[in-house]
């Protein structure tokens, strides 16, 4: 039963299989997150649970060898795993944004392949966009991309890449000629193992610990011709559309995080005693998760909104991820904060886990695009609506 973008209420299906995901993710996730955040290494056994229970097909075609349910599916799949550990939820929201470019170019076979080894969990995708010069610009990168014969070879460093090094396969975006800019980019699908392929150092992060980030550095690096993704010259036109499916995921991420955290204050609330009574009993404290749970719940509505529109391949959609992923983020960070302030010093302490909620919340204010750049991309769809209707 397809989901109403208009007037929005969860499947049935999806209910179920929200306490499904919730179940796996307490039991078998909940139980680790602290230690992954601690050591920051990339959980394999944690992998394995989502691979074993088919998580990681979720949102995937079924012809693809996927279990289908598209971005909705996916966005509650990710915001009950970030509910646990952020940190984890980027197993399946990276690869699935490596998958996105392939299907938006077309690129069937391509997306095919990708798709069945991601949920066999015999592949890991990266998407590689980011360079040190080129952040909220990405039209001013510089990595290179040249014909050789019958290769491609690339040469450049991209930065920040989620999963880099663990990803067996990334999407490249590379330009032929920087003074070009959007129209000089294509995309390529570049593999770990590539010659000229390496990988920086890791980035130790204030949050999303567990989940490597490093630069990719292509030295020369030798791919054949026939991974060129789409139309040579269109890779930027992929990136940005790319952004308008992956936005409501790294929405539904702050959700699931800013959820996880009000359920730790909220309860807290009842049990701490102060002046003779729990703390939930006082004024300020009520306003407070009040506040909170107001947020939480307008923040459920505009990324569930924005997932069945990105499943109804609406024209809105532009508008409608940037606005989610936007307030979502904010309220993460909001809420987060305000749990903290709920626990008072315990909330400093990482024997609690807000304070690890907090330092995850940051992110997804950043990546995907900055908060800043979400409100230029909705202030232009605005206006691009009152010119089309005023033309």
């Amino acid at each position: 039963m397809p989901a109403d973008p208009e007037r929005f209420e969860l499947p049935e299906e999806l209910r179920e299989f929200r306490t499904l995901v919730r179940k796996i993710a307490e039991e078998r996730i909940a139980p680790r997150a602290a230690e992954i955040d601690e050591t920051d290494e990339w959980p394999e056994d944690v992998y394995k649970v989502l691979v074993e229970n088919e998580l990681m097909s979720v949102g995937y075609p079924e012809e693809h060898g996927g279990s289908g349910g598209g971005s909705l599916a996916f966005g509650v799949l990710i915001e009950e795993l970030s509910r646990v550990s952020a940190g984890v939820s980027l197993t399946p929201l990276v690869a699935k944004l490596g998958v996105i470019p392939l299907a938006v170019a077309g690129d069937t076979a391509k997306e095919a392949e990708m798709t069945r080894g991601i949920c066999r969990g015999e592949l890991l995708m990266s998407y590689a966009l980011t360079e040190p010069g080129a952040g909220s610009d990405p039209a001013s990168m510089t990595t290179r991309w040249r014909r050789d014969g019958d290769e491609i070879v690339l040469s450049g460093t991209k930065r920040f890449i989620t999963g880099a090094g663990v990803s067996h396969a990334y999407v490249v975006f590379a330009t032929s000629d920087p003074e070009l800019r959007a129209k000089g980019v294509s995309a390529f699908l570049v593999m770990r193992d590539d010659p000229g392929v390496s990988f920086g150092r890791k980035e130790e992060k204030m949050g999303i610990r567990g989940s490597p980030t490093r630069e990719v550095i292509l030295d020369d690096a030798r791919i054949p011709a026939d991974r060129l993704i789409g139309e040579e010259g269109a890779g930027f036109r992929y990136a940005m559309r790319t952004l308008d499916y992956s936005r409501p995921a790294i929405a539904a991420q702050a959700l699931g995080i800013a959820q996880g955290a009000f359920d730790v204050a909220s309860r807290y609330a009842t049990e701490r005693r102060q002046f003779g009574r729990p703390i939930a009993e006082f004024e300020g404290i009520q306003f407070m998760l009040a506040d909170m749970a107001m947020k939480l719940e307008a923040a459920r509505l505009l990324v569930y909104r924005a997932l069945a529109l990105c499943d109804a391949g609406d024209p809105r959609m532009t508008y409608t991820s940037a606005v989610a992923k936007c307030f979502a983020s904010d309220a993460a960070m909001a809420i987060t904060t305000d749990a903290v302030q709920v626990l008072g010093g315990y909330g400093y302490m990482r024997e609690y886990p807000v304070e690890r909620m907090m330092r995850d919340a940051k992110i997804t204010q950043i990546y995907e695009g900055t908060n800043q750049i979400q409100r230029v991309v909705i202030a232009r769809e605005i206006l691009r609506g009152i010119q089309a209707s005023a033309g």
